[in-house]
């Protein structure tokens, strides 16, 4: 594959994933291979953007400025990776800029420092955000967050009516383009639209997103246009420590950076700084170029997939598990679990087994299938409250308990999540462990601890874990 961008078909996809099928050990002594569900939290490594970066490592040195050949070509290597960026979200080079971060939280946070927010700016969210697209924001400016449909959907016309409250002092819009909790996409877009006529700029928080499925930030001068958009690598098969923050080169070239230092100036004497230009002022010191060629790698991979091959893969997958789970008995779907409602949802689906610990859940697949999947509230304490039902006087009795370090009852659901080379075979071994888990048909006995609110089988030692890998 490597050095070949040939248009790659859906069907080889699982080939190209590392780990694939990696046998793991089982409770009862025996393997089997490993059925990766958890993809929203972080897919594993593709062989192609290995393969690039094994290529360029005898080329690596250091970036801007070096005047040796391998310095000279790592230069344009890593400009050429912010290129292929703004390619894959649409944007606009002459009015935008690709700044590299470490993921999406960072990138969030650098926007919230540099946005030069006034006593009185409002920044508006949904009530479905990641915890990294609102903590933020919480501290730099009063958040109003919009309210959400029953199906967990974004409100759009309580979006309308805060924006004209706060009409003139509405700085932001900030929106996940796809929820890790329910895979809901909201109408970013139209939010946009709304945000601009409000005088307010949009922020969309893509890290869900933008494996699977195209984006296009638009024209500058469109109403529709996606002002900000942030996305990381390690969602995207190339898990080696990069995000992307992309938006306006004028907003970035206005003010101090967050992080000052080597890399982000033009002249500095005892007395006076003066920044250099966008991206690189806000690219404080040596930057992850290997990073960089990873998620590179990773968008020229996806892109000649076709991201539409990727979307129509999964909605076939998100068909059939929400047509099997729908017969299990005593399942709690949450979000929409319509089978044909697939274009404003990607495959990030959240259950509950009635009576069953989602925790507990979640480790029998684990020890008992080899099935992984993730438990809790994912980051979106707000979003999974409220879907699950919890009142304010249950919610305020897990506070209390959880902060004196007690997670034994700690509310949460189990989340499933395609990556774009999952298959139904995947989706057939889930099923049949929650089918044997529903009917108590396991063999491990398994104890809670307290501190984290997770369950391991009697007797599992984390040391043993060395023997299958240590640094």
């Amino acid at each position: 594959m490597a050095g070949s961008y040939s248009k790659i078909k859906i069907e080889s996809l699982r080939k190209e994933i590392i780990g694939i099928d990696q046998p793991v050990p089982l409770l009862d002594g025996t393997t089997l291979p490993y059925t990766n569900l958890d993809n929203a939290a972080s897919t594993p490594g593709l062989k192609y953007v290995k393969e690039k970066i094994d290529e360029f490592l005898p080329w690596y040195s250091s970036v801007h400025r070096g005047t040796g050949f391998k310095s000279l070509l790592s230069t344009q290597v890593y400009d050429d990776a912010h290129e292929i960026v703004a390619g894959f979200v649409g944007a606009d080079l002459q009015n935008d800029c690709v700044i590299f971060t470490k993921n999406t939280t960072e990138a969030i946070n650098k926007m919230a420092n540099r946005m030069q927010f006034k006593p009185n700016d409002v920044v508006i969210c949904t009530s479905a955000e990641h915890h990294s697209n609102d903590l933020p924001w919480r501290a730099k400016a009063q958040t109003v967050h919009i309210g959400l449909m029953p199906d967990g959907s974004l409100d759009i016309n309580d979006l309308a009516i805060n924006l004209e409250r706060y009409k003139g002092r509405v700085k932001l819009v900030a929106t996940t383009g796809a929820s890790n909790v329910s895979g809901w996409m909201p109408p970013i877009h139209q939010m946009a639209e709304m945000a601009h006529q409000a005088g307010a700029l949009i922020v969309v928080d893509c890290a869900q997103l933008a494996p699977h499925r195209a984006i296009q930030m638009g024209s500058p001068g469109s109403p529709q246009h996606l002002d900000f958009v942030v996305l990381s690598a390690h969602k995207m098969y190339a898990p080696f420590g990069t995000g992307a923050l992309v938006g306006s080169r004028e907003f970035f070239s206005q003010g101090a950076p967050d992080y000052s230092g080597g890399g982000t100036i033009e002249v500095v004497t005892l007395n006076e700084v003066y920044w250099t230009d966008p991206p690189e002022r806000d690219e404080a010191g040596s930057p992850n170029v290997i990073g960089a060629v990873a998620l590179a790698a990773s968008i020229r991979y996806l892109t000649n997939v076709g991201m539409e091959a990727v979307a129509e893969h999964e909605k076939e997958l998100t068909r059939y598990i929400l047509k099997r789970l729908s017969k299990i008995r005593n399942i709690r779907l949450f979000g929409s679990s319509d089978p044909e409602r697939l274009e404003d949802r990607l495959g990030v689906i959240s259950l509950n087994l009635e009576g069953i610990n989602h925790a507990l859940v979640a480790a029998i697949l684990s020890f008992e299938g080899a099935i992984a999947v993730r438990d809790g509230c994912f980051c979106a304490h707000p979003y999974v409250l409220r879907l699950l039902g919890i009142s304010e006087q249950e919610f305020q009795y897990y506070k209390e308990r959880v902060l004196k370090h007690d997670r034994s009852e700690i509310p949460g659901m189990v989340r499933l999540s395609f990556g774009c080379y999952n298959n139904t075979h995947d989706i057939d071994r889930l099923i049949e462990m929650l089918e044997r888990i529903q009917a108590g048909d396991y063999q491990g006995k398994y104890e809670l601890e307290k501190s984290t609110g997770a369950y391991y089988p009697q007797g599992f030692k984390f040391e043993e874990l060395g023997k299958y890998f240590k640094i």
